[in-house]
């Protein structure tokens, strides 16, 4: 399901922070890693061009050499990997790489060289995660620990959608021997009102309320007979709440969670956009590695990047239930 793996590499520890992340989830799935690192040119003046000219190939074999140390450290827990040096603009280079590559995972940490900032995620990791054809891996630099997904949340809404996530999570659950915690949120029901509320108001917000919270129970216990599941350690949450996203973020400090997994898009998803809101706000404001596995298809093919030429044939990616079919 996750093979191959990109993790692009700018040279700073804090994108380094991506590399025991991939290799757990490489651990899990047996796939290959890829290590890209992306040299783009600076407007020089032309009366330099030939000391420029020197320096730029000193810094590819820089960027080679750097590449085939990380590869080194990754192949010592015999783990498959390959490295990559391409020219261009940097997030515009990794997307295209990534889609013309048929990259089914991109493991990013949410800062580079540039170093942490008061936003989420760093420019460049900003428009690779709007923009790339595939599942994508947010690890929160700095992350030094190397330990295993001991808890991983998957929030789901009721729908097929957002499920989407799941034999892929169980995949790594089981490998990791992690716990999976399924939550599902009731949001509180709004009635348009100019006055406050009178008694009748409060009767149905109420019966609303009741009637998801037990279809959302039933939901609940159905999801942990699901076949991918079976011989999982499963812990349920059904929580109550007028903020879905502000419920979860508490659920993930209070449980200690380890990595939250989200469907690109759940229930009410648009296709127009890459996420749903609540995967968006996780990206904005999430403390702990996140996982979106992408539910939508290629739109278009990328211009042509040179790359190296694979010897194996590529398998054909299916959707997650598809593959369970077969």
């Amino acid at each position: 399901m996750f093979d191959p793996i990109l993790v692009p590499l700018d040279g700073s520890p804090y994108a380094e922070s991506a590399v025991p992340q991939a290799a757990a989830i490489s651990q899990a799935f047996n796939a290959k890693i890829m290590l890209l690192h992306i040299l783009e040119r600076d407007r020089v003046d032309p009366s330099t061009q030939v000391f420029d000219l020197l320096n730029w190939q000193i810094k590819k074999m820089e960027a080679k050499l750097y590449l085939e140390r990380m590869s080194d450290r990754l192949q010592k827990s015999s783990l498959q990997t390959e490295t990559i040096v391409l020219e261009g603009p940097v997030a515009e280079s990794i997307t295209k790489f990534a889609q013309s590559q048929d990259m089914k995972l991109v493991v990013l940490s949410s800062h580079g060289q540039n170093g942490l900032r008061k936003w989420g995620t760093s420019s460049i990791t900003n428009k690779i995660i709007l923009s790339a054809p595939t599942s994508v891996l947010i690890v929160r630099a700095p992350r030094i620990e190397e330990k295993p997904y001991r808890r991983i949340l998957v929030p789901l809404d009721c729908s097929w959608r957002a499920e989407n996530v799941l034999p892929i999570i169980a995949l790594l659950a089981r490998f990791h021997k992690s716990q999976i915690q399924i939550a599902h949120v009731v949001k509180t029901t709004e009635l348009s009102r100019h006055l406050p509320p009178d008694q009748e108001d409060i009767d149905l917000s109420n019966r609303i309320v009741t009637r998801n919270r037990d279809e959302a129970l039933h939901y609940l216990n159905q999801v942990q007979l699901h076949s991918s599941l079976a011989d999982i350690d499963i812990n349920t949450h059904l929580i109550i709440s007028d903020n879905v996203t502000l419920a979860l973020h508490e659920l993930v400090e209070r449980e200690q969670i380890d990595m939250v997994a989200f469907s690109a898009h759940g229930y009410s998803g648009n296709n127009q956009w890459p996420y749903g809101s609540v995967v968006n706000n996780f990206i904005l404001y999430g403390k702990v590695p996140l996982l979106i596995v992408q539910d939508m298809p290629l739109k278009e093919e990328p211009s042509q990047v040179y790359m190296p030429v694979r010897d194996e044939p590529r398998q054909e990616y299916l959707p997650v239930r598809q593959q369970l079919l077969h």
